[in-house]
């Protein structure tokens, strides 16, 4: 199955299968807006109490907070929204699209990359063990070549944003020959930016209301409250705040399904610590965030670090966790080292010190940030593209899995009666009754035995414990694996004890 045909199953199946809708459909639909149904509201709500209780439970020195949405207009002025949060624009002539010009050439950038990996993997046939990757990588011209290219290329656009000079980057797009991806024309209109912010107002009148903007980020809600959970919290440096919550961007181009949205999602959590210490925070980060997606299990090739070439206004240094969706690879999560700016910037424009005293060194200082930054509907993504498997039986016949960790499963196990009577349902429900209390777990009596478990295979559910006939007899169920198909009689008593195992979140705390 090639990739695009792997998304458009991906979103098929997440539409039939409970997960996500189209938001307002009944209306048509609102471009880039989605709701989440039954089962991905609860794959959600799983997602984000793995990052919570990773992030704050697991640490004593980081604690939670939830910000308002609505924020004080200065806010956004002092935190450069207002002014400095915009996207390249670019329109299409011919096609009539409209596209983000970075997006454009950073696309270009990784097309090079992938002809050098295609490159590298036939080296890596034709020499076998011998082969020396970091040596192929600097000497091979035709790999060197377009490993070139796509440096270059993405440091030129930086370099002329970071400038201002739209009509370069213009002209890096023309100079690349980069055609539209719906038409393949390269007629362009000038490089233009295109704030991001959406606006509204606040007030019983509109002469007399305020102009608030819907939150871009929740990073803000973290820096303004600093002090009251520095103080209240009795926190000392280092220490950080986390939080998660819903943005809103709008975006010039939104698109690949809920990959980019208007409103989307964040789990952030900002670390303070002492000035000159954050590069060592910044490297820790970096890898304590990348162990947490390795706990996933999902396999190390579908990760990778990327760098910043051009750093926002706020940064001396960034990096992205990118993972391998059916679109390729694209930022999941983002580490930035914000350095002071943010703390400052806000000290500047209230009038208010948003300082720490160190004991240590005895003195105040505005501390340094570290800041992690995931989309939970990124996440979402990446855990459904992965999990979403077409598999081939023994028997001939075939099911379509979602091979979701087993904590993460929106139904962590089915009831299934074998049949409507003989007073198995009875049974049935009293196990229900039980389990509830510690999972969630469906009752499902509907259809003979095998759809039931294939219609569990496609929602994930990682258990089926089937009640029959034997059960009246020696108290045992049949417990079925979704991933291995596997099963085994297990005494009802045990029941709640042999689901705990690989149900709870500390089976990917711990690891």
């Amino acid at each position: 199955m090639n990739q695009d045909d792997l998304f458009k199953k991906v979103i098929a199946h997440a539409k039939e299968y409970g997960f996500i809708f189209p938001s307002s459909e009944i209306y048509d639909g609102l471009s880039a807006v989605y709701d989440y149904g039954q089962n991905g509201v609860e794959l959600k709500k799983n997602l984000r109490d793995y990052w919570w209780k990773a992030m704050v439970q697991m640490h004593e020195n980081i604690v939670g907070l939830d910000a308002a949405i609505f924020m004080h207009p200065t806010t956004w002025k002092a935190s450069g929204h207002v002014d400095a949060f915009n996207d390249p624009l670019i329109d299409n002539k011919d096609s009539k699209k409209r596209y983000r010009a970075d997006v454009l050439i950073e696309d270009y950038a990784e097309k090079q990359r992938q002809k050098a990996e295609k490159e590298i993997e036939k080296a890596k046939k034709r020499f076998g063990e011998d082969f020396d990757e970091a040596l192929y990588r600097e000497t091979n011209p035709r790999v060197k070549k377009y490993l070139d290219e796509a440096s270059d290329t993405v440091k030129r656009m930086a370099t002329s944003l970071d400038a201002g000079d739209l009509a370069d980057v213009k002209s890096l797009i023309e100079e690349k020959g980069i055609a539209c991806p719906i038409s393949g024309s390269k007629n362009w209109t000038e490089v233009r930016q295109f704030n991001l912010m959406f606006g509204t107002q606040m007030g019983s009148v509109a002469e007399g209301a305020s102009t608030l903007y819907l939150r871009p980020e929740t990073a803000q809600g973290i820096f303004v409250n600093f002090l009251n959970v520095q103080k209240t919290g009795r926190m000392k440096i280092p220490f950080g705040i986390a939080q998660t919550g819903k943005a809103f961007r709008n975006e010039i181009v939104a698109r690949q399904f809920i990959f980019r949205m208007r409103e989307f999602e964040q789990m952030e959590m900002q670390y303070f610590v002492r000035p000159g210490e954050e590069m060592k925070w910044y490297e820790y980060w970096k890898e304590e965030r990348m162990n947490w997606h390795r706990a996933l299990g999902m396999d190390e090739s579908y990760y990778r670090f990327h760098d910043h070439a051009k750093l926002a206004h706020y940064a001396n240094a960034a990096a992205d966790i990118e993972f391998n969706f059916p679109f390729g690879f694209k930022e999941l999560e983002g580490i930035h080292s914000r350095t002071d700016f943010d703390l400052k910037a806000h000290e500047e424009h209230s009038g208010k010190k948003l300082q720490f005293f160190d004991p240590e060194l005895g003195q105040n200082y505005v501390p340094y940030v570290i800041e992690t930054s995931i989309g939970l509907d990124r996440l979402f993504l990446a855990v459904l593209s992965y999990a979403y498997r077409e598999e081939s039986l023994e028997d001939g016949s075939s099911r379509t899995v979602l091979r979701i960790p087993a904590p993460l499963a929106p139904v962590k196990a089915a009831i299934l009666p074998l049949v409507k009577k003989a007073g198995l349902p009875e049974i049935s429900r009293e196990i229900l009754n039980e389990l509830r209390y510690d999972f969630n777990i469906q009752y499902d009596e509907k259809d003979a035995i095998g759809k039931r478990y294939r219609r569990h295979d496609a929602i994930g559910t990682p258990y089926c414990i089937t009640v029959d006939h034997e059960t009246k007899e020696d108290n045992c169920v049949t417990l079925r694996d979704r991933d291995s198909m596997t099963q085994e009689r297990v005494p009802i008593q045990n029941l709640k004890a042999k689901l705990s195992e690989s149900l709870s979140l500390s089976s990917l705390l711990k690891k």
